[in-house]
Order: structure tokens, then sequence, then C-alpha cells
């Protein structure tokens, strides 16, 4: 066998051309001390800041302290699996959730991972947990109402999609329910929700589930939990995880709602992670850009431009008080990121009062915008009639003698609070609501009795809906209360008070 230069030539100028001189680095370095949850990693030069790292027993952690001769870390996941001396490498980017259709119906925690027992998520998009909020000239004015279904809100604290509207109060007075009032309302209306369970316990988390599961809203909502029993880094990161999903489907055209629940303990556990990176501690022993990392959530909520596609992200963060004080740290916070903001008072709430909004502090700074022309022409005077009575009840307490005008406008304000009370995960349809706040605002219940006005309202209602479907249909479809429709809408009130009310045809 003879062997021929010109292959051996052959095979080695192919072996050449093949050959890759690419050398790859990977930046690695190792464990010097770790406890509580915070890892001081050495030999990361060339780290970024929110960059995602992987140690070498498959644990994940997010830089987020860049010292000058080592890297603090906050691990993402079961921290007693990490040793010093365990070594540490750069992914080369930051902190990624997986996003996508296949989201919506599931429970997922704070790297996106499913935790409903119904296996792995199928979806091959990600998205940065961290990224700049829309600019000025990518947005577009909030205009279209985001109803909620609870008439003290749609009447006079409207919200519109593209809104950030906070929802302030002590423990144990409904903000969690108003939230979930409005992602049950959502139904049929082509809104994607989105709830994110801040440090709640699990019990809460699996009552809030089943509830939706019941009422059928799981079939366009995803739930992210981070609760009590996780670590202070997936606490604060879950915010910005459910941000994350949605921003996904505002970028594809689509309307979404977030709830946030809640950001008091989220500011909680960034204190407790800052600390723990002995960070300085500021105001309330909190880290000095606490404001920063709700401004930066929360300002990622916008109605995007046409040219984007024009969808929204309309954010509902919830604030915890005590004892109703607006005023402490992280309440005064965030109520100067939002644009308005829902006071729930304890007051209210234990006198029967539910939701136990009170209008004289709750606002709604872009929401009048986004309320239709038949909403405004019924719920203009609601806020200065019921200030009126407010004002007029304490008042009438000292059993002063009043006028026949002051009498009919405490009788009103009765009936109006009467109307404004609501049972929860009943969630009232707009039309309806427009039909039973035009009755009470036209003093078309003043020879109703106060106890009644709840049967009036259902019966009525009723009603409405059996005989003069036609007046729902045309406010839905008018988006205002004509001449010829007010008419209407007075003899449908006059007949059901003539012939029907009481239950039974007269």
């Amino acid at each position: 066998m003879k062997i021929k230069p010109e292959e051996i030539t052959s095979v080695i100028r192919t072996e050449i051309e093949r050959f890759d001189k690419k050398i790859e680095t990977v930046d690695s370095g190792s464990v010097v001390q770790i406890g509580d949850g915070i890892a001081r990693i050495y030999g990361l030069d060339n780290c970024m800041e929110g960059e995602l790292l992987e140690f070498s027993g498959g644990i994940r952690a997010m830089a987020l302290n860049l010292e000058y001769d080592n890297v603090g870390a906050v691990i993402l996941g079961a921290a007693d699996a990490v040793k010093e001396g365990d070594i540490v490498r750069k992914t080369g980017r930051v902190v990624e959730v997986p996003v996508g259709e296949a989201m919506i119906g599931r429970v997922v925690n704070a790297l996106g991972e499913a935790i409903d027992g119904k296996g792995p998520i199928e979806t091959k998009a990600s998205r940065p947990v961290e990224v700049p909020a829309p600019g000025i000239i990518e947005r577009k004015s909030v205009s279209v109402p985001l109803e909620t279904g609870i008439k003290a809100i749609d009447s006079m604290v409207p919200i519109g999609r593209g809104q950030r509207e906070l929802i302030i109060g002590d423990r144990q007075t409904g903000k969690t329910q108003i939230a979930l009032d409005t992602i049950l309302n959502q139904k049929g209306k082509n809104v994607l929700c989105v709830y994110v369970a801040i440090g709640q316990k699990q019990s809460t988390v699996a009552s809030i589930y089943n509830v939706l599961t019941k009422a059928g809203a799981m079939d366009y909502t995803t739930i992210v939990s981070a609760t009590a029993s996780q670590s202070a880094p997936l606490q604060y990161l879950s915010p910005y995880t459910g941000c994350a999903i949605a921003e996904y489907f505002m970028n594809k055209g689509r309307d979404v709602l977030v709830v946030y629940d809640d950001l008091s303990k989220h500011a909680v556990a960034y204190r407790a992670m800052s600390l723990l990176l002995r960070r300085p501690p500021g105001r309330e022993a909190y880290p000095g850009d606490v404001f920063y990392i709700h401004s930066r959530l929360l300002e990622r909520a916008a109605r995007l431009s046409d040219d984007l596609g024009g969808g929204s992200m309309t954010a509902l963060p919830i604030i915890e008080t005590l004892a109703g004080d607006i005023t402490a740290y992280i309440p005064t916070n965030v109520i100067s990121i939002t644009d308005g903001q829902i006071f729930l008072q304890s007051d209210l709430f234990y006198n029967g009062i539910r939701p136990a909004i009170n209008p004289g502090i709750s606002v709604s700074r872009v929401g009048g915008n986004a309320q239709s022309k038949a909403m405004k022409k019924v719920s203009g005077k609601l806020r200065l009639d019921l200030a009126q009575y407010r004002e007029l009840e304490s008042f009438s307490q000292f059993g002063t003698d009043l006028d026949a005008s002051s009498k009919n406008l405490l009788d009103k304000g009765q009936r109006i609070v009467e109307v404004l009370k609501q049972p929860q995960y009943q969630p009232m349809r707009y039309e309806k609501q427009i039909m039973i706040l035009y009755a009470v605002m036209n003093n078309k219940l003043n020879h109703i009795d106060v106890r009644d006005v709840g049967r009036f309202e259902s019966e009525f209602l009723e009603f409405m809906d059996t005989y003069h479907r036609d007046i729902g249909k045309d406010i839905l479809t008018q988006g205002d209360l004509t001449g010829e429709l007010t008419n209407k809408l007075d003899l449908a009130i006059q007949e059901f008070t003539r012939d029907y009310y009481g239950g039974r045809k007269v």
C-alpha cells in the first residue's frame, strides 16, 4: 500500500481549516462566606449587578453588591446546599423568568417554576425580570375603563387601563377582596390577570386559588407566589417576576391587570436582604433605595402607543397601614408613585359598610378620562352628596333639629350608602351599576325604607333583566344616558315601583 503525499496534504489542510482558535473562558469564583441566604464570593471580577450566578450544585443566586474584593449575592433557592469553597460561575445574563401563553392558569414561584402540581411549564420564551419602563413617546393617555364591578370604585374612583391605582388600608379591611373582585370582573372582557402574593400564608394563597378556580377566573389568571415561609430574596423578586409575565402580553397588544399583594411585605423583605448585605440603613432601617425598588416596578405599568401594539398593563399595588397612618414611610412613597389611591377605613368596615372605601381620601388622578358619559352623568354629584351626608350625620348625632333640606340630604345619603354596599365575590355589570345609581341619585328610592334598599336593588335589577333588557344593552352600546334612554329608565322604575316591588305582581 502506497501513501500518496497529496492525500496526506489534503487531510492536514482540512484539519487546519477546521481548527477552532477561539479559547472559551468562564469567569468563576469561590464562596468565601455563607450565611442567612447571603453568599460572599471572591474572584468574579467582571460581574454585573443583578447578574445570575450558578453554584457548583446547581443552585442559583443574584449578584447585588459589587464590592472592592468580593461580590455579595442573594441565594435563590436552598441556601443550606451552598458551602464555603464552592465554585461559582457567571452566566453572563441577568435573572430571567419563563413567559408565554403556557403561564396562563398556572401557579408559579418567584423564578417562574410551576408549583401547582400540573407538571412543568412548556414555554421557550423568557424575559428579564428587570427592564426599563416604557418612555413617554412609547405611551398614550389612559382613556379605556378597567371595570372593577364594584359600584363605589367604578362611580367615584374609576380605574383606566394602563393606570396604577393603590389600594391602601389597615389589615383585614378588604384590600385583597377588592383586587379579587376586580379579577373576577374581567371574565369575558379579554383582560389577562396576574396576581402576585408576597409574604402571604400558604393557606391564604390556596384559598385565593380556589376562589378564582371556582369562578372560572383561572382561565385568564396567573398566580405568582412567594409565601412567608420562603426566603427574603424570593419575596423581593416575585413582583418583578409577575411584572415580566404581564409585560410579555402587553407587548403582544393584550390588556393585563397585575395585583401586587402587598408591597409593604416586599419592602420588609428588601430591608432584611439589604441589612444582611451590610448596606447602610436609613429611615426605619430601610435602605436608601427603597423608593426606587417600587418606582421602577410600578413605572412599567403603561398603555402603549398604537405603533407598539396598543397593549396595556394596569397595576393595583396593595399597601398595609398601621392604625390608618398613611403618612408612614412606605405608604407615602407608594402614594407618590401611583395615579391615585383607594383608602379603606377600619371604622367603616366595622360599621358594616363594605367595601369600606373612604371617598374623602380616595382619588383617581386619571380614571375620570376613562369613565363613560353615562357613568359620569349618574355619579357626578355622588361624592359631594356623600361628603355632605357624612358632615350632617356627625352633626345630627347631637340631637339638633334639622331643616327640611338637611333632612332630605340625610335621607338621600343613607340610601346612597346602602346602594354602595356590595357583597364579596359579586362584581356587578356596568349597565346595572348605572341603572341603580341613576335611581338613587334621582330620588327614586326616597319612599323606600333604608333597611329595604338592598332588597329593592336586587329585585329592581332582576326586573330590568327580565322585562327591560334592551335598556341595559342601549346603555352599553351608546355609552351615554340620552334623553330617550332616561325617559325609558324613568318609566321602567315607575312600573317596577308600582306593580312589581315586593316580589310579586300587584
